[in-house]
């Protein structure tokens, strides 16, 4: 029995993790595009940019507790190239590797500025060498533009403004979040970067880089204005990292090319499951909604669950979350669990005594936000995980009360 893991990322290591833990005792191969073992990313966009920060890498495991603990067979630094569902092998530079099981956990590809090319100075931000980068630049107190204000160029702004740098944030929305999260949430995370210092510019979109040799000094916006940078960050979004799965025959999303898996996470072709960024997956305990989520907590969770599937597919049953995901901004720490595809958006208490927003789909609640409330979250993780009737939920929420101060 084989099993192979494409992607060596959090979601990689997990599911290899999981296989072993659930008695597998067959061989294991873990195909990697990066020449480094599993890491953690999220703190690329957080306490690695930092000043105390020692720039090294935060790995899971080293190569030989991988292949000693573990067994694994490594294959880094060359990127799956093909899969090929009936002869059930995936082609890897000029190696086709056979497989019983695939676990596809390629993860997501960043978008790049439209005509930032070849120009030093523009980044996105999602492996270690792009944050090492972004590092360099701020250690040399780079003027700082970042591109769209979602989690991770937020998380940027946060770390220039942290060392005293000047930023600009440019965001298309007028309102950070806004369609993700709500109006509300969005106006609370706009007065976050202003009380902080960025340079928020809202309702603004990126129509050119200027550069000068080959490095970058501006970026030129649709109202004609020109900011000057040293370092520009491009948080736009990512794409699901599976053009190499090309004519194999899975079916892919219509608008981003992900995975489309079932409850289960399978992916439709014999022992072929996903995980992490790359797959849509239907959640039964939202509706039957078909979810894509960029959160460390579902790249963990979901390759667990598909690596257990993919050792035993008749024993397979529905795996049903409730989302989790955090973000640090200016010392302040952003937390949310559910969905935010609601109803209604009602925030129970104002950002200044700590955020608390709840979100309603029916007559249940689906999602909970707070800012500066660490010890709320997970409670309301485990109401909307017991489909808390709204009524109960808006109860709990005011008994509660404002954040404790300290």
């Amino acid at each position: 029995m084989e099993r192979l893991v494409v992607g060596a990322s959090l979601a990689g290591l997990r599911a290899v993790q999981s296989a072993r833990r659930s008695g597998f005792t067959g061989r294991i191969t873990l195909i990697g595009a990066e020449e480094h073992v599993p890491y953690d990313r999220p703190p690329l966009s957080k306490s690695f940019l930092d000043t105390g920060h020692d720039g090294s890498p935060s790995s899971f495991h080293s190569e030989d507790e991988l292949r000693e603990q573990f067994g694994v067979e490594l294959r880094l630094g060359a990127p799956a190239e093909a899969l090929d569902t009936a002869a059930r092998e995936v082609r890897v530079a000029d190696r086709a590797v056979p497989y019983d099981g695939l676990i596809i956990a390629t993860g997501a590809t960043p978008r790049a500025l439209p005509g930032a090319g070849a120009i030093a100075g523009v980044h996105q931000l999602r492996t270690l060498e792009d944050a090492v980068a972004i590092r360099s630049a701020l250690e040399s107190s780079a003027r700082t533009v970042v591109v769209g204000a979602g989690f991770i160029g937020s998380e940027v702004a946060s770390a220039a403004r942290k060392r005293g740098l000047p930023v600009t944030l440019v965001e298309a929305s007028d309102l950070p979040l806004s369609a993700a999260l709500g109006r509300d949430v969005g106006a609370v995370c706009a007065d976050l970067h202003r009380t902080h210092g960025t340079d928020l510019r809202l309702g603004r979109t990126v129509t050119g880089i200027e550069s000068n040799h080959g490095a970058v000094t501006g970026v030129r916006l649709d109202d004609g204005t020109v900011l000057s940078a040293d370092l520009v960050v491009a948080g736009i979004g990512v794409t699901p990292a599976t053009t190499w799965l090309g004519d194999c025959g899975l079916r892919l999303h219509e608008h981003d090319g992900g995975v489309l898996c079932d409850s289960t996470l399978w992916a439709g072709a014999p022992g072929v499951y996903a995980a992490g960024d790359v797959a849509h997956a239907v959640n039964p305990l939202f509706d039957d909604d078909l979810m894509r989520l960029e959160h460390w907590t579902t790249a963990a969770e979901q390759a667990a669950v598909a690596a257990r599937h993919a050792l035993d597919p008749a024993a397979a049953t529905p795996h049903a979350p409730v989302p989790y995901f955090w973000s640090d901004w200016y010392g302040h720490r952003i937390q949310f669990a559910g969905t935010a595809r609601a109803d209604e958006v009602r925030v129970i208490s104002q950002a200044q005594q700590g955020l608390l927003a709840l979100y309603r789909r029916g007559h249940r609640l689906a999602g909970a936000l707070t800012v500066d409330r660490p010890g709320d979250i997970m409670k309301f993780r485990r109401r909307i995980a017991g489909r808390d009737d709204w009524a109960e939920a808006l109860a709990f929420a005011r008994r509660r009360g404002p954040a404790p101060v300290g």
